[in-house]
Parts: structure tokens; C-alpha cells; sequence
């Protein structure tokens, strides 16, 4: 997931018009305050977007922990969840359903906390035309 986060910012980043850095460094900004007063403002989507995947990735993740985790008490959601269904004779169907409205709602939380930063960024424009 981090290699995925990584381009996923290189991405971001290479979008952004090369003429503010150029702007900046000619007004006398140095490399740090170019990065922190207008690469990174400008970067708050991104990072956003990343915020979420990161804050989602733990409580999803099923295949690892299957396989490495042993103990009933170290159980990520996905794999408690899984265990509830998988049962031979007791299909805990509803309980399951809770189960999975209990994980999106800090999901949606944070989602909603993030909101205002996914609109934000370039759209909000340091350059014209």
C-alpha cells in the first residue's frame, strides 16, 4: 500500500505547473519555503486522499493477517468478521451485517473530516489560463 501511496503522490505532484517553483525561486524563496508555502498547500487532496487510504488500509486488510495472525485476540475486523460467516453451522448473517456498518461508520467519519481537502488544490489555482 505504500509503494501504491508513493506514485500515487509523485503523480500528484508531477501535475503541478512547474512555473510557481520557477515564480518563487526568481521572488527569492528558498527550496524549503517553495515546498511548505506552495507545493504543499496546494498538495492537500493528495494527502487527503492518502490520510483515508492509509486510515482505511488496516481495517480492510484480510489476506495477511489470515495467514500470519494465530490468536483469536490479535483479529483484525475483516478476519473477526470472515470468522463470523465461515462457521459450519452457525451463519451469523446479521451479526455480520452489524459488523461491517460498525466499520464503515469511522471510514465515513473520516471521509467527512477529509471532504473539504478533496475539492481544494489546484482548483483553488496559483497560476492563470
Amino acid at each position: 500500500m505504500t509503494l501504491f501511496n508513493t506514485w500515487l503522490v509523485k503523480g500528484y505532484f508531477d501535475t503541478i505547473p512547474r512555473s510557481l517553483d520557477e515564480a518563487a525561486r526568481i521572488d527569492g524563496a528558498s527550496h524549503t519555503q517553495v515546498f511548505f508555502k506552495i507545493l504543499l498547500p496546494l498538495a492537500k487532496p493528495i494527502l487527503a486522499v492518502v490520510a483515508l487510504f492509509n486510515f482505511m488500509g488496516p481495517m480492510t486488510d484480510f489476506l495477511l493477517p489470515q495467514i500470519v495472525l494465530t490468536s483469536p485476540e490479535n483479529k483484525t475486523l475483516a478476519v473477526g468478521l470472515f470468522g463470523m460467516i465461515n462457521q459450519q453451522f452457525g451463519k451469523n448473517f446479521t451479526t455480520f451485517a452489524a459488523g461491517a456498518v460498525l466499520i464503515a461508520v469511522p471510514i465515513a467519519a473520516v471521509y467527512l473530516a477529509l471532504q473539504r481537502y478533496f475539492i481544494s488544490g489546484l482548483t483553488a489555482g496559483g497560476t492563470k489560463g
